[in-house]
């Protein structure tokens, strides 16, 4: 009872500090942290919005894509679903078109949804480079960039045999006398003479007897 009343009398100091704080107390960046996410979801739900309605199923009409392919148009799946603009021989419709579609484009491919024989030569072009990059012949065409990479091999090639050939004159010492053919053939003698391995080694291969190797 003693410690009760002790307590009971005790002065509020703590839960008078507490409300004299502010209930949501934000620092500046705090603020600024949760302006950059309502500007982002908002982003993004446009984005959404404006998606086109025959978009595959996938992480090709995702969002997150978006921004990276500006608004050049989903037309397919591609080859892994990936909005991502390649050419490829195994995989000749990518899943986007290859530039952003403007006034000019545009007025073509309204023209071309009715008779194509109206649509000239550099027209027609013009469409299918919207489209894509490159041709069939123009993808399997040589590129020579194998030229390239002879040229970069060789020039390392060559920076080696100099390199090899500086340390031979100027670094490593000479080679000791034993290394000339004088010596050679003296200490192949000395090892025939000694009858060195004679089973199945030098002295089997030696006729001793009329002094030349055998046959």
């Amino acid at each position: 009872m003693v410690f009760f009343r002790k307590w009971q009398h005790r002065p509020y100091t703590h839960v008078a500090a507490f409300h004299s704080r502010p209930l949501f107390a934000t620092s500046r960046s705090g603020i600024v942290t949760m302006a950059l996410r309502l500007i982002n979801h908002a982003l993004r739900r446009q984005l959404a919005a404006q998606l086109p309605r025959n978009a595959q199923v996938g992480s090709v009409a995702s969002v997150h894509t978006l921004d990276k392919i500006g608004k050049r148009e989903v037309v397919g799946y591609g080859w892994n679903g990936t909005a991502s603009y390649a050419d490829r021989v195994d995989y000749p419709l990518p899943p986007i078109r290859f530039r952003e579609p403007n006034n000019e484009i545009n007025a073509l491919r309204v023209k071309e949804q009715g008779d194509w024989k109206k649509l000239s030569p550099q027209e027609i072009k013009a469409l299918y480079r919207a489209s894509f990059c490159q041709t069939i012949a123009e993808v399997q065409a040589g590129t020579g960039e194998w030229k390239m990479h002879l040229g970069i091999g060789l020039l390392f090639t060559s920076a080696a045999i100099w390199i090899a050939i500086l340390m031979n004159l100027f670094v490593y010492d000479e080679l000791p006398v034993t290394f000339d053919e004088e010596h050679q053939k003296a200490q192949l003698k000395r090892m025939l003479d000694l009858e060195v391995n004679p089973i199945t080694g030098l002295s089997s291969k030696w006729d001793y007897e009329n002094n030349k190797w055998k046959n």
